[in-house]
């Protein structure tokens, strides 16, 4: 699949229009917020046929919003940075009025009655819903054939998988749907869509971004992050969704704020810890990646970064501990209803929630006292350098309907490590591989520094010029290329 690359876009390109870009021109009333959301409604309904993004799309809410947007922006009344700027939700997280269903038959009526924080504090923004999103069934299960919605596509190449579980959201950000979307990540869920589809997904610190109104899927791991096309409307949305919720047990008071103020600036004398053994030794990545991530590395250290070498626990340990403690907390919430009405999952979401069962109290604790020692093992790394370089996916995405390949390379990522330790984590693309399908870094900080992570990743999409390359996608035509 060829890259589509461009510069700035102009106004009849508004489907690859950053989040940054639309709210300004809005703010300066050169760009309508019901022309926006026409345009991405109009591409919706061309493309999605395709990529199954969404569950539901809310157009005629949206066109509502974009219409009070239109007439609040005229007379100069801004709601806040994201003013008439659309979003799509991922359906494991609440919007008032419409469905949770979390992809399931399981919760296919559960109305929503309040909006989740992390959408309301996106509409007091003044973020436009454009619907809700695909996900992996509650967040575990997918891809799956036998549920009630089909699973989202890579638009890449809609043959292949997007990565989950936000998979709607990684899709649907990529082919220019939309520029911004929510998305969760519990052992990767927002990095590996962010690194099949050749988006930038962040896993904030755990805390810092509220999970109240998220169906959950593991107490202590889960994480509600933002997706785009670039490092500045990340930083520009988690901006918007951080925040201490007292009603939210597991939500951090910490929070620096100002996460793209150094975006740009030079990267002399910034430490950078490559976490070589992860993708040599511990889990062998395609060659692809490992020459996509050598590259990063090199071209780091030409804007003036310190590289360093950095060992951390193995993969295996890492996965090991948040298999046990996932597949516990998962348990703990899905073992009544699949007790009472398996059928009414599909089948990887049974056959990886019931591995629950058979966890007992000393495995998880054993579990949770490794992972104390896990955390202070990368906090003593982050004390040596600023940012850590890895992997993120070993390696391209495989065909979505090979399920023996997606079987084999879905566990090989580097991911886990830090919902299990809970430091800040963004994925995004590296590069190209032969089969046209992007191949994916991540960049891992301190305990709520997310303006670090920021500012490495925004010096490797300025040096390789990620943020210009989007999928070249039209109307599916089995076994050929899109345009």
């Amino acid at each position: 699949m060829a890259a589509d690359e461009g510069g700035d876009h102009a106004m009849s390109d508004l489907h690859w229009m950053t989040a940054a870009a639309a709210a300004s021109a809005i703010a300066t009333k050169e760009l309508s917020p019901v022309d926006l959301t026409r345009a991405l409604l109009d591409r919706i309904e061309k493309l999605d046929p395709t990529l199954n993004a969404f569950i539901r799309v809310d157009g005629d809410a949206a066109m509502q919003a974009a219409k009070a947007a239109e007439t609040e922006a005229r007379s100069g009344r801004l709601r806040g940075p994201l003013h008439g700027v659309p979003v799509g939700i991922k359906d494991i997280i609440d919007v008032a009025g419409l469905p949770t269903t979390c992809h399931s038959k399981v919760l296919q009526d559960n109305m929503a009655t309040a909006d989740a924080v992390c959408v309301e504090k996106l509409r007091g923004a003044g973020a436009i819903v454009l619907g809700k999103l695909s996900t992996h069934e509650f967040a575990i299960g997918g891809p799956s054939f036998d549920l009630p919605w089909p699973p989202a596509r890579n638009p890449w190449n809609p043959d292949h998988h997007p990565g989950g579980s936000s998979s709607g959201s990684g899709s649907g950000v990529a082919a220019g749907l939309f520029p911004m979307a929510l998305g969760t990540d519990t052992g990767g869920s927002v990095r590996n869509p962010a690194s099949c589809c050749g988006i930038v997904g962040l896993k904030p610190t755990y805390g810092l971004v509220s999970r109240r109104g998220v169906f959950p899927l593991s107490f202590t791991l889960d994480h509600v992050g933002p997706m785009t096309r670039t490092v500045a409307d990340n930083a520009l949305m988690l901006e918007t969704i951080a925040g201490h919720d007292p009603l939210d047990p597991g939500s951090a008071a910490a929070s620096q704020g100002h996460y793209g103020a150094a975006l740009d600036r030079s990267l002399r004398g910034l430490r950078v810890g490559f976490v070589r053994h992860f993708h040599e030794i511990d889990t062998p990545a395609d060659p692809e990646v490992t020459a996509a991530l050598e590259h990063v590395a090199r071209s780091l250290q030409l804007e003036g970064a310190d590289l360093r070498d950095i060992k951390l626990p193995t993969l295996g340990e890492f996965g090991a501990v948040n298999r046990v403690i996932l597949q516990s907390e998962a348990w703990s919430i899905h073992g009544p209803w699949l007790s009472e009405r398996p059928g009414d999952y599909g089948q990887l979401s049974r056959q990886r929630l019931m591995a629950g069962a058979f966890m007992s109290a000393g495995d998880y604790m054993l579990a949770s006292r490794r992972r104390l020692q896990m955390i202070a093992e990368v906090e003593a790394a982050l004390r040596e350098v600023d940012v850590l370089l890895c992997a993120s996916s070993m390696d391209p995405a495989c065909r979505i309907e090979d399920a023996a390949e997606v079987a084999r390379t879905y566990p090989r990522q580097a991911r886990t490590p830090f919902n299990v330790t809970g430091h800040p984590a963004l994925a995004m693309m590296a590069g190209l591989s032969k089969g046209g399908l992007p191949v994916s870094v991540q960049f891992v900080g301190r305990y709520f520094d997310e303006a670090t992570v920021f500012h490495v990743a925004r010096a490797w999409e300025r040096a390789a010029g990620t943020d210009k390359k989007h999928p070249a996608i039209g109307p599916r035509r089995r076994n050929n290329s899109l345009n």
